[in-house]
């Protein structure tokens, strides 16, 4: 569902989704503060690049991003070339090669909650001994449920976000930031937690 519907949506996704939030760039200095210059970011669920990755990229480092949207990845291949763009699916995914820091940006609330332990799990392996990983989750206890963006259907779930920091932690990281960006309001908004950790 989520591929087809990102496909359908990619130019305007493009178009709505230019610039990031207060507390996205607050999050993104923490995430990257310790990085050398030139230091890779595996960006799973990339999207068109925008604007996540081209902060990143605009702050000296390299990006290695995965979508399963053909059409989100065409726009992030046209307005950054320089950068690795690869179509695959998170729950399959595994990389090959050296990072320094992850993204799961708005990405992990899109699979089904019994892939998150495994997807953290694999993510967080490859990290390097202090690399960081930033990433968002709901913000509340509710069952997987399908809403609507830009009149497409999309898959949520989520696990509330005191689960999520457990299995964060029992993955041998220690949590930087872990707020929320978007509260529950009990009806269409589901809530957003944002976290940052730090492998140990």
């Amino acid at each position: 569902m989520n591929k087809t519907s990102y496909n359908a949506i990619a130019d305007t996704f493009r178009q709505a989704r230019s610039s990031l939030r207060e507390d996205e760039g607050r999050y993104l200095d923490v995430l990257l503060e310790k990085l050398a210059p030139g230091a890779t970011l595996l960006d799973l669920g990339c999207g068109t690049g925008t604007p996540v990755a081209a902060a990143i990229i605009a702050r000296g480092h390299r990006v290695l991003g995965v979508d399963q949207a053909a059409a989100m990845l065409a726009h992030a291949r046209r307005e950054f070339p320089k950068q690795r763009w690869i179509e695959a699916r998170l729950e399959s995914y595994a990389c090959a090669e050296p990072y320094q820091g992850a993204l799961l940006w708005d990405s992990l609330f899109h699979l089904e909650r019994q892939w998150h332990a495994i997807v953290l799990g694999r993510v967080i392996a490859g990290l390097p001994q202090g690399g960081r990983l930033m990433l968002t989750s709901g913000g509340s206890t509710n069952e997987a449920f399908v809403d609507r963006m830009f009149d497409q259907p999309f898959f949520y779930d989520a696990h509330p976000p005191e689960v999520l920091r457990e299995l964060l932690l029992a993955q041998g990281t220690r949590l930087l930031v872990e707020e929320f960006m978007d509260l529950p309001d009990g009806e269409r908004n589901k809530g957003r937690c944002a976290f940052v950790v730090e492998k140990v």
